[in-house]
């Protein structure tokens, strides 16, 4: 029997009567959302691996949100991705129950969790995976499911190994290698193996169409020859995962990988807007906006409210959305609580009061940043506020 996800708290009181009011009523600054956007943003990813027969697991480290994992679940992704054990706990909770934790998780205490979350989800119809790259993480993981069981049946929890395909970061080389890992894992009877975790982080940012194609041909040719040394030594390999936002075209052509990891494509950060774009993707469109106020106008330039606080800054500073009417602005560093906003060639300056909206350069820690999104239906300038979406596994770094 499916458990009914736990009930979230009451939003704040301000918040809720935010419902039903137009965009002028949002106070400053807050993370908004275009729904609009993002839903045709969701469509066409969902029509993209539709069409090229691929699965689609989102990352919700994006989001972070059960409401936004479930929407693109009922648009045909089979589950999401996560980084994090707590991000994976705050999800299940809110009821989301096909959970990949593409990373591995190497503490004791933390192994014990992710065995309880897999027991629970199991429980619920559903299903968690985690991605390994040591013989040692394997035994621990296997150990924490058996510690769990307490000799009944433990609960079964997918495994894929992660090889370095260019990322430089976790992952085992490709290769022999990965063939130990593979056969580790479907030597414990309490561990299934899934595949391979094959993620070109690095690639995802570079500018060009060229530079992309070439790097995830490589990887591409990695993955490829680490998948049959694994079948030539007698295991299986279910599945190949891994792609983002940048790339998923090149890996999806390939033929070598099955399932598509996107994530910023629902929202659309202005770093990955610079990327040249690949005809063979869809064009997605921005769909998160940070609202922010003029507090203050100079000779020379105008300051808003809207700091690092409520924006990451890793990936470059946000990019003023101009909208129809208003004047071209840029955006220039002000520290924690301010923006400060240059008119390029001796435009005129935003007034007192005026709203600016910006578009952040990194979705993830953005979002991060914020307790809720707020949903807006029908444009910056003219629309509605439909729902306040909560940020489920907000801070959740564990």
């Amino acid at each position: 029997m499916k458990a009914p996800p736990e009930a979230p708290p009451p939003l704040p009181a301000a918040l809720a009567a935010l419902t039903g009011q137009g965009v002028a009523a949002i106070d400053t600054p807050a993370l908004v959302i275009d729904l609009d956007a993002m839903e045709r943003n969701l469509a066409r990813m969902a029509a993209f691996a539709r069409t090229h027969g691929v699965r689609l697991r989102p990352h919700a480290k994006m989001h972070k949100s059960a409401f936004l994992a479930r929407l693109q679940m009922q648009a045909g992704a089979v589950g999401v991705c996560v980084q994090k054990t707590s991000e994976a706990e705050a999800l299940a909770a809110a009821g989301v129950t096909d959970i990949y934790i593409s990373n591995e998780v190497s503490d004791a205490a933390k192994l014990q969790r992710v065995a309880a979350l897999a027991q629970r989800l199991q429980a619920a119809v559903g299903r968690l995976a985690i991605a390994v790259d040591s013989l040692e993480g394997i035994a621990r993981l296997a150990a924490a499911f058996e510690a769990l069981a307490a000799g009944t049946m433990p609960p079964l929890v997918d495994v894929f190994v992660e090889i370095d395909v260019g990322q430089g970061r976790c992952g085992v080389p490709p290769g022999e290698a990965a063939v130990a890992l593979a056969q580790a894992i479907a030597a414990q009877p309490v561990l299934r193996f899934a595949g391979l975790q094959a993620y070109h982080g690095r690639a995802q940012h570079q500018r060009g169409v060229a530079e992309r194609r070439d790097a995830i041909a490589r990887a591409a040719q990695a993955v490829q020859d680490t998948r049959a040394r694994i079948e030539a030594a007698g295991v299986e390999v279910p599945l190949v995962t891994g792609a983002g936002t940048g790339t998923f075209a090149l890996e999806t052509a390939s033929g070598v990988w099955g399932e598509l990891q996107a994530g910023s494509y629902l929202f659309m950060d202005a770093d990955y807007a610079a990327n040249a774009h690949d005809p063979a993707q869809p064009a997605f469109e921005h769909a998160l906006f940070i609202k922010s106020q003029v507090i203050c106008v100079s000779a020379a330039h105008a300051v808003c409210d809207a700091g690092h606080k409520s924006h990451a800054i890793d990936s470059g500073l946000p990019r003023v959305h101009g909208l129809p009417g208003q004047p071209p602005l840029t955006f220039a560093n002000g520290g924690d609580e301010h923006g400060i906003l240059h008119p390029p060639d001796g435009s005129a300056l935003p007034g007192l009061g005026d709203t600016v909206w910006l578009i952040p350069g990194h979705c993830d820690p953005t979002v991060n940043l914020h307790d809720h999104l707020i949903g807006v239906r029908g444009g910056l300038e003219h629309g509605t506020v439909e729902r306040i979406i909560r940020v489920d596994a907000r801070g959740a770094l564990t």
